[in-house]
């Protein structure tokens, strides 16, 4: 049953099926966006394996200190190992413009590299260094 119009009835038309091209049309679109989109997030700046490097800064003055995190998460002062509640007394030894080089082995856990960081920040060390592989 319709409306009446001027002596026509229009009629009810009912649909079997709804037609989903403009749908996946849509869709598709919206894909090829995610994808792109993620494909730049994966690469972004920072690549995955940080111990990797296509350059590195050669040391030409031993006026430095290297700290290094193994795997396990000890922390060593050059050679000497030091545990994580003595790092700012040991610290204190050098002066603040002293060259600081990280070196942390990349199966070790993202929270003792962070720890690091965190304590050279309060003692206003600045000139901070990753060492990474070639």
């Amino acid at each position: 049953m319709g409306y009446p119009t001027k002596g026509k009835e229009l009629k009810v038309q009912k649909f079997d099926s709804i037609n989903v091209v403009p749908f996946i049309d849509i869709m598709l679109v919206l894909l090829v966006i995610v994808l792109t989109t993620a494909t730049f997030i994966a690469k972004g700046i920072i690549p995955v394996e940080l111990p990797n490097a296509s350059t590195s800064i050669e040391n030409k003055e031993k006026k430095d200190l290297t700290i290094t995190v193994t795997h396990d998460g000890k922390v060593f002062f050059e050679k000497t190992e030091t545990s994580r509640e003595n790092i700012a007394a040991e610290l204190k030894k050098y002066d603040i413009t002293t060259a600081i080089r990280i070196n942390c082995d990349k199966e070790a856990k993202f929270d003792s590299f962070v720890f690091i960081l965190d304590i050279l920040k309060k003692e206003k060390f600045k000139n901070l260094g990753i060492i990474t592989k070639k």
